[in-house]
């Protein structure tokens, strides 16, 4: 590698090592993996044969770092969380608000489930909206949606959990 190469990449990674791990790091969600993964970026990036040639170097290195974020995640072994849906313990558990403490009112909270639902699929969304709004079965969803009952299910759990996760973040 030409020396002129070498002396960008360790700029790059002189000024962008500490954002590049951040960006990294949500992605992976482990801080040693996304140091691991920043140290494969800055390899990869020496291995550039004429770092001359890409027209802006910040966006590479990202889009390497983007693209090892994605092998790593396809790499992991994603964890099976099985949700019996009709658990009625689960029921009232997921039918619980969390607490978002103190001066946060009704309305915004509303107004942040609304905001919440809308990052759903539209299946997904349509799914909670039949079940909570309209109190239809999983038969009439699925019949209505032209999808199975177990997908009916799949859906609201992962409506279910989605929202709790969005909604606790506020609290």
């Amino acid at each position: 590698m030409a020396e002129a190469s070498k002396t960008v990449v360790e700029r790059l990674f002189a000024e962008h090592g500490g954002a590049l791990r951040a960006f990294l790091y949500r992605r992976v969600g482990l801080h040693p993996d996304a140091a691991e993964l920043a140290q494969e970026v800055y390899l990869r990036m020496m291995r550039v044969p004429d770092m001359g040639a890409i027209r802006n170097p910040e966006a590479y290195l990202y889009a390497v770092a983007s693209n090892l974020a994605k092998e790593h995640a396809h790499r992991q072994p994603r964890p099976s969380a099985v949700v019996d849906i009709d658990d009625p313990l689960l029921q009232d558990q997921l039918a619980e608000l969390p607490s978002l403490g103190g001066d946060l009112d009704s309305q915004k909270r509303i107004a942040r489930l609304r905001e919440v639902l809308e990052q759903l699929t539209p299946k997904c969304r349509a799914t909670v909206i039949l079940q909570y709004w309209h109190g239809l079965s999983y038969e009439e969803i699925g019949q209505r949606l032209g999808i199975s009952t177990n997908m009916v299910k799949k859906y609201l759990s992962q409506a279910l959990m989605h929202c709790r996760r969005r909604m606790a973040r506020l609290g």
